[in-house]
């Protein structure tokens, strides 16, 4: 039996958890999420807490059953909590800043990159070299800080790029030859 679908979720004062037709509704102080959980999947609210059953136990409903609950615990944890990542920027001249709906970025390319901000997170830059991204909902948060960080990942030899504040950055020796040979 799945293990991460047998745990409970323990949901906060402050969140609002319905089901409808399947679709589970989550509204929090952050906002409201709704998902839509397969026929297979059963969903108990009862006296605070949420609880998944499966019909069957077959894999692919296995496999359901602890996808279901991640979602609806990620739900119930962005409407109370949030989610957040941060982006740092290394490279000379390298910058960012929020303009309007824009996330504005100088590269180090011709022109500057500008990217829309999506509906439902929210962009701060709290320094010239530092992206902040926060929202409720953990896909949107997490796709959209995987897209400026895709804009220029940072190579190896020098460390300039874009990356996760706690991302390890894996540096290369550069070359040694031809030094100190006459």
């Amino acid at each position: 039996m799945s293990r991460i679908g047998r745990k409970e979720i323990i949901v906060p004062a402050n969140v609002n958890v319905s089901l409808a037709n399947n679709v589970v509704t989550v509204k929090g102080p952050l906002g409201e999420l709704t998902q839509e959980v397969d026929r297979l999947i059963t969903v108990n609210i009862a006296n605070g807490k949420v609880s998944l059953t499966r019909a069957n136990d077959e894999n692919k409903t296995k496999a359901k059953h602890g996808l279901y609950r991640a979602l609806i615990a990620n739900m119930v944890k962005g409407v109370s909590e949030g989610f957040s990542k941060t982006l740092v920027i290394a490279g000379v001249g390298y910058k960012a800043n929020v303009k309007g709906n824009k996330l504005v970025l100088n590269l180090g390319y011709s022109n500057d990159i500008e990217v829309d901000i999506i509906d439902g997170i929210k962009v701060e830059c709290p320094s010239a070299t530092e992206i902040k991204i926060s929202g409720a909902d953990k896909e949107k948060v997490g796709q959209f800080a995987s897209n400026v960080r895709d804009l220029r990942r940072v190579e190896p030899y020098h460390g300039y790029g874009v990356h996760y504040s706690d991302e390890v950055v894996i540096r290369k020796v550069g070359k040694t030859a031809g030094k100190g040979k006459k």
